[in-house]
């Protein structure tokens, strides 16, 4: 038998939990009747295969939007914990995930569903101007690039939209401390109410504001 996107997400290379890929999945199938659905962050494309699942499973013509240099977030490189050496450009020298990503979506057959944006997030948010039903970010970590995905696409979210936020943290010794952060600014702007909480995933739903509008 064939394998189902659901294997293929379970299967692909990344460092999402099945239990948190299953909370994407299911709020996917829910927000995906509403508008496009985008994640900052995709590396090889697990996180985006949950989506898709739910897309598929929802039956909208949503797509999701697939945001990533595909260079590597600073634990990814040489030296660092999560390295692949088996993902770096053998001619350049540098991390480069965007063929991995590629095959990934489409052995799934999603490449319908999942649509590639390749560039820095701060670039492409600038000109970003697409209500978003569900924002999923998972982008690097480091405290400059957490605050500003959360900048740049956080206001892009429609009213009852979802925000989501991966690797939170409460304890600095289970992880780093940026994506937490950016939770409480998200809860301290005013625009965002937490309503789900599974692993290090934090659930949000905008309740102020319209999409474009500021989040604090």
């Amino acid at each position: 038998m064939p394998h189902t996107l659901l294997e293929h997400a379970r299967a692909a290379r990344g460092f999402m939990p099945d239990d948190e890929g299953l909370v994407l999945r299911d709020l996917a199938t829910r927000r995906a009747p509403h508008g496009p659905l985008l994640e900052v962050g995709s590396y090889c494309g697990k996180s985006a295969l949950y989506l898709a699942d739910g897309v598929r499973e929802s039956g909208a013509p949503a797509v999701v939007f697939a945001v990533d240099h595909h260079r590597g977030s600073e634990e990814n490189q040489a030296g660092w914990e999560h390295h692949d050496p088996t993902l770096v450009d053998a001619d350049l020298g540098v991390m480069d995930t965007m063929p991995v990503f590629r095959r990934t979506i489409h052995d799934a057959g999603v490449e319908d569903v999942v649509v590639a944006i390749v560039g820095q997030s701060t670039t492409v948010s600038a000109h970003w101007r697409t209500p978003l039903s569900l924002l999923f970010i998972d982008g690097g970590h480091a405290e400059v690039h957490a605050q500003n995905d959360y900048s740049g696409w956080a206001p892009w979210v429609m009213p009852e939209g979802l925000l989501l936020i991966h690797d939170v943290f409460p304890d600095p010794a289970d992880g780093g401390r940026p994506p937490y952060e950016v939770y409480l600014r998200a809860l301290a702007g005013g625009a965002f109410e937490e309503i789900d909480v599974r692993g290090s995933l934090r659930v949000l739903r905008r309740t102020s504001g319209e999409a474009g509008s500021p989040v604090g």
